[in-house]
This record gives structure tokens, C-alpha cells and sequence, in this order.
């Protein structure tokens, strides 16, 4: 792919390991961004609403170079259910995910030359019924406090829990790669 340089706005080693996947070649800049959104979004203009602010961050100081930013939340009941504040937490998320289908919706902004370019992906995930001994087993070896719903599909749980996805599996990982790499064409 010959594209300008990528920087990529986030520390999740989920998504840097799928730009690696994709033979993406990109550096990481980080900057601290309040996550808050107004109250009245719906789940998928929450999404973008934050993948958007993250990339307003780099706007003055990025021109020759696309900046990808992304945000991914999980959804059930038009709740949504962030990064867990603890163990006990997590382990209440992934209770009320437990045999329920959930949408997981991540937004991505690519800015390039000060425009920004949006868009967001929603998969349906389906979890079997989890035993509290599971849950717990789980939250304790993998202390999921950087995912949205206190989950990584790629980790023991959703290789144990996760019966089908409807959609994109990469946006479960948390980088819709699939309309990544069009939208990238696209610039």
C-alpha cells in the first residue's frame, strides 16, 4: 500500500497488531483526550463523536501525515457498557453479556490534510451461557480494564463464550479493518 505516513492515536496492542496484520506501516502519538459525549448520541454517534474528538487533538500539528483514531463501546439494552472500573465491575458486565447478544460499534477518524474522514462498523456478538466460576476465572487472569465490556474476543472468553458473530470479526478486536483499508484507498 502506498499511502502517506499512518500515525495511530491509540495504545491498544489490539489494533496496532492488526495494522501490522495489514501491512500498515505507522508510528504512535498519543494524546490525553476527555472521552466524555453528550448525553443525547445514540450508541453509533457516540462512537464517532469520540473517534472525532481524538482526532481534533492532532489537527494544528498534523498536515502531510493521516492520523487514525478509534473508539469502540459495547451495547446491550441501548446501554453501554464502557472499560470497568474494577474487578467487580467486570465481572457484572460480563454477567449481564452472558447468553445476550450485544452490538459492538467502533467508530474510526482518519484525518488527513485537516480533513476528516468518518465512519463505524457494528457487529452483533452472541454469548453462551458463562458460569459465575468462568466469569471470575477469567476477570482475574486477564484483568480486562482497558476493553469495552470487559471482554477481548481474542482472549480465553470469547474463545470459550462467543457462539457467532453477525458482522466484522476485526471490529470486535476493535479496528473495523474490512472498511479501513477502502476508506484508506479512498484518500
Amino acid at each position: 500500500m502506498n499511502l502517506p505516513k499512518l500515525i495511530l492515536a491509540s495504545k491498544s496492542p489490539r489494533r496496532q497488531e492488526l495494522l501490522k496484520l495489514m501491512d500498515i506501516e505507522f508510528r504512535i502519538v498519543l494524546k490525553e483526550v476527555d472521552e466524555t459525549y453528550p448525553d443525547n448520541l445514540t450508541p453509533e454517534e457516540i462512537a464517532l463523536y469520540i473517534a472525532e474528538k481524538k482526532a481534533r487533538a492532532f489537527d494544528e500539528s498534523v498536515t502531510d501525515e493521516i492520523v487514525l483514531t478509534a473508539d469502540t463501546i459495547v451495547c446491550i439494552d441501548n446501554r453501554i457498557l464502557g472499560k470497568p472500573d474494577d474487578e467487580a465491575h467486570a465481572v457484572e458486565m460480563l454477567k449481564l453479556l452472558s447468553g445476550r447478544m450485544h452490538q459492538v460499534i467502533t467508530g474510526v477518524c482518519l484525518l488527513y490534510k485537516h480533513q476528516y474522514h468518518s465512519f463505524y462498523d457494528v457487529s452483533e456478538v452472541y454469548f453462551g451461557e458463562l458460569t459465575d466460576d468462568e466469569i471470575r476465572s477469567y476477570v482475574r487472569q486477564y484483568q480486562p480494564f482497558d476493553k469495552a465490556g470487559s471482554y477481548g474476543i481474542q482472549e480465553r472468553i470469547g474463545l470459550i463464550g462467543i457462539e457467532r458473530i453477525n458482522g466484522s470479526y476485526t471490529n470486535v478486536v476493535g479496528l473495523p479493518t474490512e472498511k479501513l483499508y477502502r476508506e484508506l484507498m479512498k484518500l
